[in-house]
This record gives structure tokens, C-alpha cells and sequence, in this order.
């Protein structure tokens, strides 16, 4: 008896969700045991803050890296070889990382995890973009995005309940196991069909051998960098803004799992407005309002209490629920031929400008002499470039897919 189309569908998108899941966990995991597995081995409070910056920093440029490489893979050899290639990778490295004894070894694995992290994200919305109805794409993206971010979530209670090796263990399984759901996924229809054509697939360079081509890609890219600016400055780095801000005792940890509960809703919420407005572009200025507002809530704090500084990570978290508006757009914007590569790519660079994020961040803080000033200034400017970029984004609500870039 052959299985139905729309069973087919449904399987995509929760083998997808699960794939965003796990991702998220490994994704946040460091940023959770980054305090507990540096002091385990030995550093003190500032050699944890300084080695904490560049072991994410680490991860992020992994994240670029793997961003180019799965996006190209993606476009060559089908959205499927990125799932399981890219989540092969990072569940290896998880497992790897449980049994690191120096930073030299943390480091390096950091890296090579995020570099099969940079797969998952993209691949799936793509294909979830071209497996189902225009109508539907939307919802579908946010219901992955909103169940995937519940990932870190779970990282935060496996930190409270065992020990920070163990942690990466757990990571490392469930991508093993994630691996046998993903045989029973069906390869994107669109991207079967381009297979048999002459079309260039997968050609990086091609986003800057055409202008317009060359700045629809940057603003994608652009209009996600306040993302994260939020999740690997202001919530990552929670503890040292609460001691800047006169509050004591704020645990990083309990700021990113207060962060991705909203952001679930968050994505969601976005979905759910981007349907009933038909517009992703009105979606996303209006998540974008939302982040603004917890940011100025976020940079008046003095004093008070823990509650309130969690309270406001976790608005932060649910205006950031824009990202999942930024990648579907990011699928929709580009032909079939370069549209994984656009997809899995740019959230990637996104990802990866974090070094740079901190870079700014780190010149900020110097130039005003104060840890709080130089994160409003570094979030003013990223947010006012990001306001622009999307202004002069193109509106892809309902677009038809079924198109490629010459």
C-alpha cells in the first residue's frame, strides 16, 4: 500500500523538528557548561571569560565554514546529504567533547561541531520549503523552529542533572539516533527535478557575479545579525552584565534556557502573524519592535532582582523569534539551484559574524570604558543596520519556488 503524500509531508516536518532539536542542544551546550567545564579544568573567573569568548568565537567560525560547505553540498547532492552528513559530524564531535582534558582539545572539537551544525537549520527548511504548498511553508517553519529551540531547553535540566561531560555524551546519542529517523525522508521534488537539467547547482561564486544577486544575499545576512547579538552577548554573557548592572548571582545558564522558552513562542507567534498578515516583512518589523523594547528594559536595569534581569531575557528571546521569518525568507529569495546554498549559508553567517559581534563589542566597551555602554552602542549599531537591510528585502510570501538563478 503506498504511503500518502501529505503522510510524507508530516513526516518531513517532524523528522525536521527533531533534527532542530538536537541541533539547538549541541548548539547552546557550551554556552550552558561553559562556566562548569572551564573551571573543571582548572581556569580562573577571568581565564573562563576570556577562553569562554574564543571557544565560541571557535564554534561560530566553524558554523561559517560549514555554512558554505553544506550550503554547496545541499545544492550538488540533494538537501538529504546535508541532514545526514552534517548531523554525523556534530553528534561524533559531541561525544569527542565529553572526553576533552585541555582547552586545545575543546577548541578544536568546538570547531569541528560547529561546522556539522551548520547543516541542519537550512537543509530543513528547504526542504520543507520545497516539499510543501506555498501556503503552508510558512507555519511548517515555525512549527520547526519553535519545537527545535526547546533543544536548549533540555541542555539546561542535563546540566542541572549530570555532570558536563555527561552532557555531551546525551548530545552526541541523540544525533546517533536522530540518524535512523532520517531514512524514511523523501529527497525535495524540486530539486530531483533540476538534477537532470544543465543548471549550474550549488556555485558559491555565483552570489557575487550578479549585483542584485550579490546584495538580496547580504541583506539576508544582515537583517539576522541582532539575533545574534542577543543570544552570544547579552544572554551568553549574562553573568557579567548582571554584575555591571549591580545584580547578583545571574547564571548564564538560567539566562539562555529563560531566553529559548520564549524563543519558541516566539517562533510561533511569527508564524502564526506572518500567515494572517501575508507578509513576512511586516512580521519580522514587528518582532524586531519587540527585541528593541526588551533591549532598552534589558540596559536600564540597576539593581533589582534576578527574576526581573530572567523576565527580560526571556522577552528578549521571544523577539527573537524573527530568525525563523529571516531564514524562511532567505529559501524563498533565491532559484532552486542556489537555494540550499542561500538557506543552510546565510544563517550560518550569521552565526559566524559572532567573533566579529565580539570584536565590536570588546572596541566598545574599551572606547566608552563601561561594559554596559559598549553593549548598547554595539546593539545600536547592529540593529540600525539591520532595520535597513530589511526595508530593502523583498517581500516572498506565497512566492512560487519553482524557479532558478542564472
Amino acid at each position: 500500500m503506498p504511503i500518502k503524500k501529505d503522510s510524507l509531508f508530516q513526516l518531513a516536518v517532524i523528522v525536521s523538528a527533531l533534527g532542530f532539536f538536537v541541533d539547538v542542544y549541541d548548539l547552546l551546550l557550551f554556552g550552558i557548561l561553559r562556566k562548569p567545564s572551564l573551571s573543571d579544568m582548572g581556569l580562573s573567573p577571568s581565564q573562563v571569560l576570556a577562553q569562554g569568548e574564543f571557544i565560541i568565537s571557535m564554534q561560530m567560525t566553524g558554523l561559517l565554514a560549514g555554512g558554505i560547505l553544506w550550503g554547496i553540498i545541499g545544492d550538488k547532492k540533494g538537501r538529504l546529504s546535508v541532514l545526514f552528513g552534517s548531523i554525523l559530524i556534530y553528534s561524533v564531535a559531541n561525544i569527542l567533547n565529553g572526553l576533552v582534558h585541555n582547552i586545545t582539545q575543546y577548541t578544536i572539537l568546538r570547531f569541528i561541531a560547529g561546522v556539522g551544525l551548520a547543516g541542519e537549520l537550512g537543509a530543513g527548511i528547504t526542504l520543507i520549503s520545497e516539499l510543501l504548498p506555498k501556503e503552508k511553508r510558512g507555519m511548517a517553519a515555525a512549527m520547526i523552529a519553535s519545537f527545535g529551540i526547546l533543544g536548549a531547553v533540555t541542555a539546561f535540566f542535563m546540566k542541572e542533572m549530570f555532570l558536563w561531560r555527561t552532557c555531551y555524551f546525551i548530545g552526541g546519542g541523540l544525533g546517533i539516533l536522530l540518524l535512523l529517523l532520517r531514512v524514511s525522508v523523501r529527497e525535495s521534488t524540486l530539486f530531483n527535478q533540476i538534477r537532470k537539467t544543465e543548471a549550474a547547482r550549488g556555485n558559491f561564486l555565483m552570489f557575487f557575479t550578479s549585483r542584485e544577486r550579490f546584495f538580496r544575499y547580504m541583506r539576508c545576512i544582515l537583517i539576522g545579525l541582532p539575533a545574534w547579538y542577543i543570544i552570544g552577548v547579552l544572554v551568553t554573557f549574562a553573568d557579567q552584565f548582571g554584575l555591571a548592572f549591580g545584580i547578583a548571582d545571574i547564571d548564564p545558564a538560567k539566562a539562555i534556557l529563560c531566553q529559548y522558552m520564549a524563543i519558541a513562542f516566539g517562533d510561533l507567534s511569527v508564524g502564526l502573524i506572518s500567515q494572517r498578515l501575508k507578509s513576512r516583512k511586516k512580521a519580522l518589523f514587528i518582532f524586531y519592535g519587540i527585541t528593541i523594547l526588551f533591549t532598552l528594559l534589558f540596559f536600564l536595569q540597576r539593581g533589582g532582582h534576578a527574576w526581573v534581569f530572567y523576565l527580560i531575557c526571556a522577552g528578549l528571546g521571544y523577539g527573537t523569534g524573527f530568525s525563523v521569518v529571516y531564514i524562511t525568507m532567505s529559501a524563498e529569495q533565491f532559484g532552486t539551484n542556489l537555494r540550499a546554498t542561500a538557506a543552510i549559508s546565510i544563517p550560518n553567517m550569521v552565526r559566524g559574524a559572532l567573533p566579529l559581534i565580539i570584536i565590536l563589542f570588546k572596541f566598545n566597551r574599551g572606547l566608552f570604558n563601561s561594559y554596559i555602554t559598549g553593549g548598547w552602542v554595539t546593539g545600536l549599531i547592529l540593529m540600525s543596520i539591520a532595520l535597513v537591510a530589511a526595508w530593502y528585502t523583498r517581500e516572498t510570501f506565497g512566492k512560487d519556488l519553482d524557479f532558478i538563478e542564472l
